[in-house]
Formats: C-alpha cells, structure tokens, sequence
C-alpha cells in the first residue's frame, strides 16, 4: 500500500492517491470524491476503468467517473422528494427542472479522510452536515475498499444519521473489459426480469418493465453495440437488499470478465453516450451502478430509500476479475 500526493483542488486542498494490490488486482484510489481513479489486473495492458491523471478533470468534466455518489444517486424529479410528509427541495442541475446525483455538494465533490489503511485495504470517511445540498441529518458516510486474491475489488458503503433522511448510494465506475476506442462487441449479461422505462429526462415513468421480449433483456447474455438499445436504466433486481449475490457480466472480446455482484436491489446501466474523456471518445466505456431504484420517493411502489436514526445502512458491491470467462 502507498499513499501519495495526486494534486491540489482549485481551492487549494491535497487530495491524495491510495494504491492498494492483493493477488493478480492493483487499484487507485483518491481521496477526492471517494474515487475509484485506477483498476489494473495483471497481464492485462489496459486499465479496466475510465480515469484521469489529472485532479482538475475530476473537478470538472469527469466529475462522475469513478466517484462515490451520494447521498442519493441519479435522479430526483423536480428536485423534490417527499420525506415524512415534508416536501424536500434540491439543486436544480439536470435539464433545468430536476436533481441528478445530489447537486453540486454531493459526496463525489468533497475530499474524504483517510481513517484506515493497509496493504489491501482503505477507509475513507466523510461527514456531510445538516441542510448540505437540501438532504436533512448529520450523516457520516464510510467507503471501505478491499483487495483480495486473486482478483476481487470489494466495496463497503455504511452510513448513519441522526434525523431521518434519503440515502441511495453507488459507485460511478466506467468499465471497459476491451480497452478499445468504444465497448463496441463487449458481451453483457443482467440478471434481471425487469426494467424501469424512462421519459425524455431519463427519469423513469413509475412503470415496472418485464424485459421480456424487449431489447432489453440481457438475462442469457449477448454481444452489444451503441444504441442497440441506449441505455440509461434501471435493471431491477428484487424489492430490497438481499444477500451478496452475482448481478451482471461483462466480458471483452479477449475473454476478460468482469462479474459484479451486490446487495442492492437494482443496477443502472449507462452506455456513456454523454460522458467524454480528454482525449478520447463517446461510448469508451460502461457504468455499472449498484444502487437502489432511482426517484423512489416519488414513486409509489418503488423500494424506500429511508434511512432512520438508530438504522444505519450497509450495502456491499464487488467486482470480480477473470482472464477467461466463468462458466
């Protein structure tokens, strides 16, 4: 494990760069915006995640990849909830009328501290005050990342506060399995009977989607290609947290596979149509974004994103590495 100086932000705070190995993984880490900045697995001459060198990228455009987003993850219409019968208002930041993964305050633009560290494995922690960005509670959020053989990336989310409050976290990772120009011909698999249809602000409708028949259904697995079909859903994956379990693959034509597994009850795919790199292009790579629904509060029927005093959350995703593909 070494920990070293990545930059200054624009204000004049370090942010520091934690790299952590364990069998055939190497990952970076930053203490800016909790972000997962490197993933190498060797052998392989690619990183298998998006990232920059460049701390002002991650204060500008590339302010998402590879970030922890919280405390609530993509999009809430009319950047509002409800929450115990009170109407709560957010930064408008997505198509003029909605919020999209907490505002401008959210925890993927704060500088975290380092409170554990060792060879495989780092915590990171960050405390977001009463009001920040609209969300009510003193919450404290812990990231702990882990390394093990031969090639898993294990992330622990907890968080606690002391009112009730919304939380719905994930970690924004770009994926490339290929390391090519875009994930043209990467083969995807989802484990899910459902998905939540989106309106033109990539909000979802409320509908709950049998992917059935639909050009959405990955359940068996197949080879895909931009826009067939786009993608920026939510695949559903049950009505709650459940046990660990595996949720989504994604192979490269080499045969490198990256399997993901959660406890949460949905994972938002992204094809990264909007998200351009310095340097590179459109589609570069895949978001998987563990996480409960989006805009649950503001649909009935959708699981609750509630967290209560006295409850605190967990919720557990990892990634697991293979040079060929699992069986």
């Amino acid at each position: 494990m070494t920990i070293s100086a990545f930059g200054k932000t624009a204000d004049g705070r370090q942010v520091d760069k934690i790299t952590l190995a364990a069998g055939d993984l190497t990952v970076s880490l930053l203490t800016w915006g909790g972000v997962l900045q490197s993933v190498r697995l060797a052998g392989v001459a690619h990183d298998l995640t998006l990232g920059s060198d460049q701390l002002a990228d991650y204060e500008g455009d590339l302010r998402y990849h590879g970030a922890i987003i919280a405390p609530v993850v993509n999009r809430l219409t009319n950047a509002q909830a409800l929450l115990d019968g009170h109407i709560l208002h957010f930064e408008t930041n997505f198509n003029g009328r909605h919020n999209l993964h907490s505002g401008s305050t959210g925890a993927h633009a704060q500088l975290w501290e380092i409170v554990e560290a060792g060879a495989d494995h780092a915590a990171l922690a960050l405390d977001m005050p009463d009001g920040l960005g609209g969300f009510p509670g003193n919450r404290r959020l812990i990231a702990r990342f882990s390394v093990t053989a031969p090639a898993t990336l294990r992330l622990e989310l907890a968080a606690e506060t002391d009112a009730p409050t919304l939380f719905n976290a994930t970690n924004h990772s770009y994926w490339t399995m290929d390391g090519g120009a875009d994930w043209t011909g990467q083969h995807l698999r989802i484990a899910a009977e459902a998905m939540l249809p989106t309106d033109e602000d990539f909000v979802p409708t409320g509908e709950i989607m049998p992917v059935a028949g639909t050009p959405f259904d990955f359940r068996a697995g197949r080879a895909i290609a931009p826009g067939e079909p786009p993608l920026d859903n939510c695949f559903c994956l049950g009505a709650g947290q459940v046990a660990l379990r595996p949720v989504l693959w994604l192979r490269g034509a080499s045969g490198l596979e990256m399997e993901v597994a959660t406890t949460e009850p949905g994972v938002q795919v992204y094809d990264g149509r909007g998200a351009q790199r310095p340097g590179g292009g459109y589609y570069e790579g895949i978001a998987v974004e563990t996480q409960g629904w989006p805009d649950a509060p503001n649909k009935p029927g959708f699981p609750p994103i509630r967290l209560a005093p006295g409850a605190p959350l967990r919720q557990i995703t990892e990634w697991r590495f293979a040079k060929t593909p699992r069986l």
